[in-house]
């Protein structure tokens, strides 16, 4: 048995059921490790990043703070100075001195009564190229708000650099209410908000970024109020807190914190992946080792399998030979455990089925172990095939004077050497032989195993024939002439097709698969004619209808055979058509050493059949019509033209099947009409359908599945008994499970 054939029979071998439990056991435990590791961890790596990122939120908001309120200090006392020396008149050495210590201020607007006064930082802005006007219309147009809260903004996209303006009211004694609005260099505060695995930066209450460690977002002016941390921070109200949020996509963990005294907010970030990658790091790891640990183990587990596996899959292979008709296996054990001790009552079991085989026919025993072959009794459209040795009693008297007391284990091996030439013949050719007979072979094609078309069972079975025929020839030249010891054979074959009925027959204890019915017994009587007709293979008009245009044949007189009351048709088989080899039945005698039969004896086996020598029928004129053959020559004829004698009709299934019987008739006057009369019994005892036929030559008849009888007669105008009997009359098998 081939390993391919066997895999598709062998879903799960043993060695891939062992590895896939082990695998489940690991993948169970190993994950479970695994997945408690990498929880706890992320779980430490959280609540780890979570402190560090709201101490550097502190940290960051601190410090801003600090510059923040140090700058406005600075702007305060300077004003205070001011103040007190000249009354807002401008002092070039106060000036002078305030922007050599706090050079990141450009400039100091202040508003008071409606009066307004800039303080420029001349070598900040000369050293950054920056107009003074443009300074002063980018106070007065861009910033009028100004509260008690210092109220920061984003002066970078209008200055293209970085830059920040400041707001305030200063309610200071010498103040009173003045206005105050500062342009600076935020150089200090960006110190705290440089890059690195925590991102901080500065926003005010608009959401307008101020700070950041990618400047290009402060140049560009970018918005954070759609942020979800602004949102939270914005909708809680609270001073600080943690978050922890998705934005694009992305997780990140998040603080804020407002500085107090202005707008602005700290918020520090530092994204999910990061805090974690250390964690999914140890996880991979730990996935590697799970791996390499599985794969050591799945190669132990297989290589150790393999040990039971290969016993077990040389048994299965031994089996599923078994299950294909073979028989012969010698199985060597491979271990001294269970499964050799299974090993040798396997080699026990398979001689037990070798000696089995050789008592029944195998591939019926192999077709019913597979359920191709149900109990019970089923209608079959078969052809049956008998043949017997050709003067068998003369040639076993012969072993008998020859060989005395060893004559019987003699005659058991010259049949032996002649079955074992005849049992291929009939396999070869896809039929079942299903017994021996003595010297006689009994064979059917088209019941057990079917090939799908009646003429295709018909055709193989005739085929047959023909091959014994061959290897008899065959035989005959290697063997001495008139030889006692292994004298020449000839046999007679007589072949029918009909509908019977096949099944295991017997009992509990004994059974065989066979078949049954008339059609069995007229080809057992055909067989019969070979000798008084001088032929070697003979046919009845059933399989001539479905084999005639592919065989050479010459049909022979008609015979009243034992349990028919008509005479039947007959054919001998001459050779293939187109074929080499005799081309009619005198040549066929002359090959064989036939001898022509004596027409005047051929009457005298009145037991078995009656041959009338008197006149003989008239071949027929069509394949596919079968002609009645009336007494009176002058009489009504009627010709069956729908199918022959016998016919098998399918249908769909669960409903009856219309049948259309067509005929054609000739020699009828307007008194005589015609009787349709179908029955369940061979006898008509039981007719289910009786109509006459008056204007029509055709009839369509619902039937159910079943065996039916049928035959068609003339009779006179108010009369019902047939005015002969010899009008067309056959069988029908209805199948509707097609």
């Amino acid at each position: 048995m081939k390993d391919k054939h066997l895999k598709t029979r062998v879903l799960f071998p043993i060695g891939v059921k062992l590895v896939f439990i082990i695998t489940v056991l690991l993948l169970a435990s190993l994950g479970a490790v695994i997945f408690m590791v990498s929880a706890l961890s992320t779980q430490d790596a959280q609540r780890t990043a979570e402190e560090n990122n709201f101490t550097l939120n502190i940290r960051a908001g601190s410090q801003a703070e600090s510059s923040l309120i140090a700058v406005r200090d600075a702007v305060l006392f300077y004003l205070e100075m001011l103040d007190r020396h000249s009354a807002f008149e401008e002092d070039i050495e106060l000036k002078k001195v305030f922007f050599n210590h706090n050079d990141n201020i450009a400039s100091i607007e202040v508003i008071k009564s409606g009066n307004i006064s800039y303080f420029h930082n001349e070598q900040f802005l000369n050293s950054r190229d920056i107009d003074p006007d443009d300074v002063e219309r980018y106070i007065v147009s861009n910033i009028s708000v100004a509260s008690d809260t210092l109220m920061l903004f984003n002066a970078s996209p209008f200055f293209n650099i970085s830059m920040l303006s400041a707001v305030f009211i200063n309610r200071s004694t010498r103040g009173r209410g003045e206005t105050v609005k500062v342009l600076f260099y935020p150089d200090v505060l960006s110190e705290s908000f440089g890059t690195g695995t925590n991102t901080s930066f500065l926003i005010n209450s608009s959401g307008s970024l101020l700070l950041h460690p990618d400047t290009s977002m402060v140049m560009e002016g970018a918005n954070f109020s759609s942020l979800p941390i602004v949102q939270t921070m914005q909708r809680e109200g609270d001073n600080n807190r943690q978050v922890s949020y998705v934005h694009e996509e992305v997780g990140y963990f998040g603080a804020y914190y407002r500085i107090t005294g202005t707008d602005a907010t700290v918020i520090t970030v530092i994204p999910h992946g990061v805090v974690f990658e250390a964690v999914q790091d140890i996880t991979r790891q730990n996935l590697f080792l799970a791996a390499a640990v599985m794969f050591i183990t799945i190669c132990f587990i297989w290589f150790f399998s393999k040990t039971i596996s290969r016993p077990v899959r040389i048994l299965a292979a031994a089996a599923l030979k078994i299950e294909d008709g073979d028989f012969v296996i010698n199985l060597k054990p491979q271990t001294r455990d269970e499964l050799g001790l299974l090993n040798e009552s396997f080699n026990k079991m398979s001689r037990a089925l070798s000696v089995f085989g050789r008592f029944t026919n195998r591939d019926i025993a192999v077709r019913a172990m597979r359920g191709q072959i149900k109990p019970g009794g089923f209608t079959k459209h078969a052809t049956i095939f008998f043949s017997d040795i050709r003067d068998f009693t003369e040639k076993s008297e012969s072993f008998t004077k020859t060989f005395g007391d060893d004559a019987a284990n003699r005659i058991v091996l010259w049949l032996n050497e002649y079955f074992s030439r005849m049992v291929p013949c009939v396999e070869k050719n896809g039929g079942v032989v299903d017994k021996f007979i003595g010297d006689a072979v009994m064979a059917h094609w088209g019941t057990a195993s079917a090939s799908g078309n009646l003429a295709e069972d018909a055709f193989n079975c005739v085929k047959a024939a023909l091959m014994m025929r061959e290897s008899l020839i065959e035989h005959n030249a290697q063997i001495l002439k008139n030889s006692s010891v292994n004298p020449t054979i000839r046999i007679g074959c007589g072949i029918n097709t009909g509908v019977v009925v096949a099944g295991q027959i017997g009992s509990e204890e004994r059974m065989e698969y066979t078949v049954v019915g008339d059609p069995v017994n007229l080809a057992s009587r055909v067989e019969s004619l070979c000798k008084p007709f001088g032929a070697d293979i003979l046919i009845t008009e059933n399989t001539w209808h479905l084999t005639g245009d592919k065989f050479i044949t010459e049909e022979m007189l008609p015979v009243t055979v034992k349990g028919k009351e008509e005479p039947v048709r007959v054919f001998a088989v001459i050779n293939f058509k187109n074929a080499e080899g005799p081309q009619t039945l005198a040549q066929v005698r002359e090959l064989l050493g036939i001898e022509v039969p004596d027409a005047a004896a051929m009457g005298e086996g009145e037991k078995k059949y009656n041959i009338p020598v008197q006149k003989q029928i008239q071949k027929q004129s069509s394949e596919n019509e079968t002609e009645s053959r009336p007494i009176t020559e002058s009489g009504p004829i009627i010709k069956m033209i729908s199918f022959g004698s016998s016919a098998w009709i399918k249908g769909p299934a669960g409903k009856p099947v219309p049948v259309n019987f067509v005929w054609n008739t000739s020699n009828f006057n307007s008194d005589i009409h015609v009787i349709v009369e179908i029955a369940s019994d061979q006898d008509f005892n039981s007719i289910v359908e009786s109509r006459e036929v008056v204007d029509s030559i055709s009839v369509s008849i619902q039937m159910k599945p079943g065996i039916y009888w049928w035959r068609v007669y003339p009779v006179y105008s108010g009369y019902t008994e047939p005015i002969n009997q010899a009008f067309p009359s056959g069988v029908l098998a209805v199948d509707t499970h097609a």
